[in-house]
């Protein structure tokens, strides 16, 4: 009579929700951690996690939101003025203002730059 051996433990081929895999990503790529040190507490390698990372570049996903305030009292005001009517903030790389007399298709082409 042969032997058999039954393997027990976590499947080997796991599946990750994409959540869970962000939710690692944005772990192991925090200020201050380590990829080996998430790797291990997700019993995954090192490059799963840098794959994941890779692939995520090579889709083009917007990833931040940005607040938007509508005033129309300060609007009409700065219309008046002469002053811009939409500031984008970029952090700290510097600030795109946009006045009212701006044709539609210099403001789109702008912000699509930003993008």
């Amino acid at each position: 009579m042969g032997q058999i051996t039954v393997m027990t433990g976590p499947e080997r081929r796991r599946r990750w929700s994409d959540e869970e895999r962000l939710q690692i990503l944005a772990e192991a790529f925090a200020p201050g951690a380590s990829v080996s040190a998430v790797a291990r507490r997700h019993d995954i390698s090192t490059a799963r996690i840098y794959t994941w990372r890779s692939r995520l570049r090579q889709v083009p996903v917007l990833t931040e939101f940005a607040e938007a305030v509508v005033d129309n009292g300060a609007q009409q005001g700065a219309q008046q003025a002469g002053m811009p009517v939409i500031i984008v903030d970029l952090g700290g790389k510097g600030r795109v203002s946009i006045s009212a007399a701006a044709s539609p298709a210099l403001v789109s082409a702008a912000l699509k730059v930003l993008r």
